[in-house]
């Protein structure tokens, strides 16, 4: 088929939403399809089904491909902040595109129960996948790093770990390692300012997603301090690395986790995020639980499970429409 996907995203963006679009695009062309990504969805586009990422950002792309094509397939991908912000801030537009999708696509398994009623069973679940890196980066021998990787937005908390270091006994050798482009200079500012007053805290900025992957390789654990997420990309390849994740309890990361996942703590609280990361620097068995925590998962990340996911969602909505 001909196959419309539209991203917010800008070509060079780095964003998540670009990288899954990226990705999505290949592994449906790996199928037959062809495929074109845009940032919106114009009238003479010519396609047999849409795949739109963000209902609320993609909102006037997914009513205009069904205005001009209601027989065709329509499939729209939910992102954090669709599910977590638009559906309360903005619902009409959100919910109208929930309402026109033929199907709708969740990042994790607790995104059906955050919709409303009328639309969980247009649900299917794709984990986003991540491919383990061969080549590995030694870990620093003078410092315990730990990884963040956002960019820094209010949904990210981005400063949570940062805050949490300051709460480090003297005897701890931790040093959090951020990578991640600051959209608006006030966000640079704080983070540069946060360098000059916090030794533990390092901001690397934006940087090459190839650049990422090695240090996911390298870090001994990341932090997911998000307030809300879709289900976070950067978790995947996190456990593709082998890297142990301490994250936010959001429903967004426990969705991808499990509930049972050890390496929980409060929104927002670095005193919490202070013991769960001493912790992991001092004892063995803690960071052994969250590796394996992590491993028990690691079957729903993997480039053929994705693959399969949005085949038989593709494959799905083209008998039933």
């Amino acid at each position: 088929m001909k196959i419309s996907l539209i991203t917010p995203a800008a070509k060079t963006s780095r964003a998540g939403n670009r990288t899954t679009a990226v990705r999505w695009a290949r592994i449906l062309g790996d199928l037959g399809h062809q495929v074109d990504v845009a940032t919106t969805y114009e009238d003479d586009a010519d396609a047999d089904l849409m795949l739109a990422l963000h209902a609320w950002r993609s909102s006037s792309s997914i009513a205009r491909f069904k205005a001009r094509h209601p027989e065709r397939p329509l499939i729209v991908a939910l992102t954090g902040t669709d599910i977590y912000h638009y559906l309360a801030a903005d619902p009409e537009p959100t919910l109208r595109s929930l309402d026109l999708a033929d199907r709708l696509i969740g990042l994790h398994d607790l995104v059906p129960a955050a919709l409303p009623e009328r639309h969980r069973q247009k649900v299917d679940v794709v984990f986003q996948s991540a491919l383990p890196r061969r080549r590995r980066w030694a870990a620093s021998e003078e410092a315990f790093e730990v990884l963040v990787i956002g960019h820094l937005r209010t949904e990210k908390d981005p400063f949570c770990a940062a805050r949490a270091a300051r709460r480090l006994p003297v005897r701890s050798h931790i040093r959090i390692v951020h990578l991640g482009g600051a959209h608006e200079e006030v966000w640079a500012t704080r983070a540069r300012a946060e360098m000059a007053d916090n030794s533990r805290y390092l901001w690397l900025g934006d940087r090459p997603q190839s650049l990422v992957r090695r240090w996911l390789t390298r870090g001994r654990v990341m932090v997911l301090s998000s307030r809300q997420e879709g289900g976070a990309n950067v978790v995947s390849e996190a456990i593709a690395a082998g890297l142990p994740v301490i994250a936010s309890g959001i429903p967004g990361t426990i969705g991808l986790l499990g509930p049972a996942y050890p390496g929980y703590f409060p929104i927002g609280d670095d005193a919490a995020l202070a013991g769960m990361l001493l912790r992991a620097e001092e004892d063995p068995q803690f960071l052994r639980a969250l590796s394996n925590g992590g491993a028990a998962r690691a079957y729903l990340f993997s480039p053929a499970q994705e693959r399969e996911s949005l085949r038989r969602v593709v494959v799905s909505i083209s008998i039933e429409v």
